[in-house]
């Protein structure tokens, strides 16, 4: 049998080898332009350090204020809170000394204003026990100005009206014959340069059946205090003295 394919002449061949090259360069271009590009994720920035929280406001302190009671009453029954009697009186020294403690700004002064009564069943019995009572008194610095006043106005018919009875006395129960009538709260802000306030009396109103009386007396024990509270803010501790740093001369040569 006789092939009668044509021949592949070394032009031809070459033809042939250039156009397989070409084909292949184009399938390399076309599987890079298809291959999916890899996509970079965004970076996290760095994470802040927490910002140091702020010290907190310092609280106030609410506490039984000392004081020197130059007359004293005594102790509450049913409550055993002291008794104060307030004297009449036009110098600071000679009233209740209340002591306010270092404060930032304002502290708050408070307390309870009680008129002085001396009981007696017997009038009471003879229906002549009513007495109605007027006090005023002055809260004022060691140096002698006013900060406030407070009145406590109360009427006695009964022993219901006493707001509570003294102990340590020689009557019925071992009770003093003196007892606190009504109870009048007084709140007096207190500048922060000021320390020390006195309580001092300065009149008393009395209407009875028979008459009305007005006492004004230097030394007379007018109304009672009782329940003596201060309210402040504590002054910020100091800070540490700073060290001096001693300076180290260097030696010349």
């Amino acid at each position: 049998m006789t092939d009668n394919r044509p021949l592949i002449t070394g032009d031809r061949t070459s033809r042939f080898l250039a156009w397989a090259v070409a084909l292949l360069i184009a399938a390399a271009a076309v599987n890079a332009q298809t291959k999916p590009t890899a996509v970079k994720r965004p970076t996290k920035p760095a994470a802040k350090a927490p910002a140091a929280k702020a010290a907190p406001p310092p609280k106030p302190i609410r506490s039984v204020a000392e004081t020197t009671c130059p007359s004293p009453l005594g102790v509450g029954v049913s409550t055993r809170l002291p008794y104060c009697d307030v004297i009449v009186s036009r110098y600071p020294a000679d009233g209740i000394i209340v002591r306010i403690p270092p404060h930032r700004g304002t502290a708050t002064l408070s307390f309870d204003l009680h008129n002085r009564h001396t009981f007696s069943a017997d009038q009471i019995r003879a229906g002549r026990g009513f007495a109605g009572y007027t006090a005023t008194m002055g809260v004022l610095t060691m140096g002698g100005a006013l900060l406030t006043r407070g009145v406590v106005r109360s009427e006695f018919r009964t022993a219901r009206d006493l707001h509570e009875r003294i102990g340590g006395g020689a009557g019925p129960g071992g009770v003093k014959a003196v007892a606190p009538s009504g109870a009048e709260p007084i709140v007096v802000d207190i500048p922060e340069d000021v320390t020390e306030v006195s309580l001092l009396g300065e009149k008393l109103s009395v209407i009875r059946y028979e008459r009305t009386e007005t006492f004004t007396a230097a030394g007379r024990p007018i109304a009672i205090v009782s329940n003596v509270i201060v309210e402040y803010l504590p002054l910020p501790p100091k800070a540490p003295p700073k060290k001096a740093t001693a300076s180290v001369k260097k030696k010349d040569g």
